[in-house]
């Protein structure tokens, strides 16, 4: 299953993308869960209820795409250098702030959050803050979102707990990151987390492998598959609900393989006019401009 939120004249819903990925069969949604987007359809999954009537099929093309969690209700749960050569590549960077001496890759995940304001749609303009920082960075990540909720969740039955998997860019502000230490501001500057096309059943996608790529201006930056993840799913469940209660519609992006802008020397930072394009192996593809 695949469910998408949109605007159609208008106005906000959710539904089910056709197989095809050519049309949305909206959803009969109560007017305070349309801006919701998937929200309300993943609670009602996680229960086992049963989805609200759909309606007529519309084309696709005849909406536009928004994160399929457009306002998620709390902070999106972020890990970072969760592959190795990107762990690597960002301790010999200089920007990063958890670096020790001989602990370039580390030994418990590094978890931080960026606000759920930050969130876009999957073909939205990234801005960058003129004036604040130019330093802009680019992370292609899964992420995941829990379907049911719950604490202390071992690793044998944390995949119980998924619902699915959608596409997040992780963009950064590098100065920020580094300047703060702690991460969350640098990584929460409005429209820094373009989300989308949908989300997708983990039964249609099995998030421990699959390939996840990044271009800029069409050029292949980031190619890597989750596989080579440091901390897989089931420990990243494990670990954050191990004092925190996980609630369905919770997102956790996995982190970022090598190939981010902070890592070539010179950084390749991004700038106005850029486009930035991220896909993963059976969900699909986001593409946003830089302005």
């Amino acid at each position: 299953m695949r469910i998408a939120a949109f605007t159609h004249q208008g106005q906000p819903g959710a539904g089910i993308v056709s197989a095809d990925g050519l049309s949305i069969q909206p959803v009969e949604l109560a007017a305070h869960e349309k801006p919701l987007g998937a929200q309300s359809l993943i609670e009602r999954l996680s229960r086992g209820d049963a989805l609200p009537p759909l309606s007529a099929a519309i084309a696709i093309d005849q909406v536009t795409l928004t994160a399929p969690l457009p306002r998620p209700r709390r902070n999106i749960f972020c890990v970072g250098k969760n592959y190795y050569a990107h762990a690597r590549e960002f301790a010999g960077s200089g920007f990063d702030s958890s670096a020790k001496s001989g602990g370039d890759v580390p030994a418990h995940p590094i978890i931080f959050t960026k606000v759920p304001e930050c969130v876009v749609g999957p073909t939205d303009d990234i801005v960058i803050p003129k004036g604040v920082s130019e330093a802009i960075d680019y992370e292609v990540e899964l992420a995941v979102v829990i379907g049911k909720g719950g604490k202390g969740i071992t690793a044998a039955r944390a995949m119980d707990h998924v619902w699915g998997y959608t596409i997040v860019n992780d963009v950064t502000a590098r100065d920020w990151q580094a300047r703060h230490q702690q991460w969350d501001m640098g990584k929460s500057f409005d429209t820094f987390c373009p989300m989308g096309p949908w989300l997708v059943s983990k039964d249609e996608c099995d998030g421990n492998k699959v390939q996840v790529r990044c271009w800029v201006n069409g050029e292949i930056r980031q190619d890597a598959n989750t596989a080579d993840l440091i901390f897989n799913i089931p420990f990243l469940i494990e670990t954050l609900s191990a004092g925190i209660t996980l609630y369905p519609g919770d997102v956790i992006a996995t982190g970022t393989p090598v190939g981010v802008g902070i890592g070539f020397k010179p950084p390749k930072y991004l700038v106005a006019g850029d486009v930035v394009k991220m896909e993963i192996e059976g969900i699909g593809v986001i593409e946003n401009r830089l302005v």
